[in-house]
């Protein structure tokens, strides 16, 4: 019983309720719902709405360094609770704009402050919290948190929609955020106790420093790239194509609901996803046997495009959930087992700067191309072939040991994962 109540459990709990209430739930999930009202409303075409994405990604991009660097230094908990008030303040702000710039300008602060609850200071707390189960518990946040707000989230947005309005939807949004993540955070998030575990104190044979690379020693490594290229863009293909599910769906025929349950079906395997990743790279520390997982999405995106059929429709939902979760869940796992914890926070602000701008543009290019050809075929063969270079990526990615071998050992330089 005791356990049950432990401090370890209530770091996940609350964790796993923060990444639930973030910016892919609140924002990324339902967009595709309101996206058709809002540009009627505003009488604008669709890519216009959708540029939100992009103004996201700038915005997380700037400032994913910064809360990196604020979580290093100051501990992570409290920049969480200062970024989550802020955000429920910008979700409110969303349904006030009267104008396409003031629309604008609320999700220039969703993205400021929506960006603290993001994957970045959950992960460096859930990281030094656990070391033997990491990617297990990194899993358990991610999957369960993003797959279950995700999820839960779009089917909240349309029994609002059902008889309320777009504006409406955000006030509720911002009222749930509120409710649900202030006391979870408040009450249960704590920092790790210790930023080095006592594990790492008996390898480093005395030394008292955090093991791990310095962000300046990180990039100079080809595992630092080669996962930063793979998952930037495939992260950014299939967050495109899981934006605009329910209008490619829609634009065929189907009716709201139908397409609906096949978002929350895509959204609900991101769990299984990112669980299983973490499950597997526990036990066999080989980042490479994850890069079938990567190309499962390429069985399920044609049958998006093509099905006619509820339980196919379902199938595919399925197959790009799973392939989307392996991406999510492979990349915190990735910065924490190659590169330590000494520097995780300004490492993972760069790469998942980095990455938010590709998973902001991708879905803007992808309205664009509807604007131009009225649909969304060429857009999704593009998807295709591009998920199979990120295949190839992480398939070729080096063993762990290749660059951790490199700090845990306090004689040898850090210089190069090679």
């Amino acid at each position: 019983m005791d356990k049950l109540f432990s401090r370890p459990v209530g770091v996940v709990f609350a964790s796993t309720i923060g990444t639930a209430i973030g910016i892919t739930s609140t924002i990324v999930a339902i967009l595709g719902l309101v996206l058709v009202p809002i540009a009627d409303e505003f009488n604008l075409p669709r890519s216009s709405i959708s540029l939100v994405f992009f103004i996201l990604a700038i915005c997380s991009a700037l400032i994913y360094p910064v809360i990196g660097h604020l979580a290093d230094k100051y501990g992570a908990r409290i920049v969480i609770m200062i970024g989550h008030l802020l955000f429920v303040a910008s979700l409110f702000a969303v349904s006030l704009a009267r104008n396409i710039g003031e629309f604008y300008t609320a999700f220039v602060f969703i993205g400021l402050s929506g960006s603290v609850l993001g994957p970045i200071l959950f992960t460096k707390i859930i990281a030094g919290w656990f070391d033997r189960y990491r990617g297990f518990f990194l899993g358990i946040i991610s999957g369960v948190g993003y797959g279950i707000g995700s999820t839960l989230m779009p089917i909240f947005a349309v029994f609002v929609l059902s008889d309320h309005t777009w504006r409406t939807t955000y006030q509720a949004i911002a009222v749930l955020v509120l409710v649900i993540g202030f006391p979870a955070i408040f009450f249960f998030l704590r920092n790790p106790p210790d930023p080095l575990p006592e594990k790492t104190h008996m390898r480093l044979k005395g030394v008292a420093e955090i093991p791990g690379l310095t962000l300046g020693q990180a990039v100079k490594t080809r595992a630092f790239w080669m996962v930063m290229l793979a998952i930037s863009i495939c992260s950014g293909c299939m967050l495109a194509v899981f934006t605009h599910t329910v209008p490619i769906l829609m634009d065929r025929g189907l009716p709201v609901v139908e397409a609906t349950s096949v978002l929350s079906t895509f959204a609900l395997f991101t769990v299984f996803g990112q669980i299983g990743t973490g499950f597997l790279l526990d036990h066999f520390r080989r980042p490479n046997l994850i890069a079938p997982f990567f190309f499962i999405p390429v069985i399920g995106l044609p049958l998006l495009m093509t099905a006619t059929q509820t339980p196919f429709l379902l199938l595919s939902g399925a197959l790009m959930g799973l392939g989307m979760g392996t991406e999510f869940g492979l990349l915190p796992f990735c910065l924490s087992r190659y590169f330590g914890l000494k520097a995780y926070g300004r490492i993972s602000g760069l790469v998942y700067g980095i990455i938010a701008l590709t998973n902001g543009f991708f879905p803007v290019l992808m309205d664009v191309g509807f604007d131009l050809r009225g649909s969304y075929v060429s857009a999704i063969n593009i998807v295709v072939g591009v998920m199979v270079i990120g295949t190839l990526l992480i398939a070729l990615l080096p063993d762990f040991k290749t660059v951790s071998r490199l700090y845990l050992d306090p004689v040898k330089p850090a210089q190069s994962a090679e």
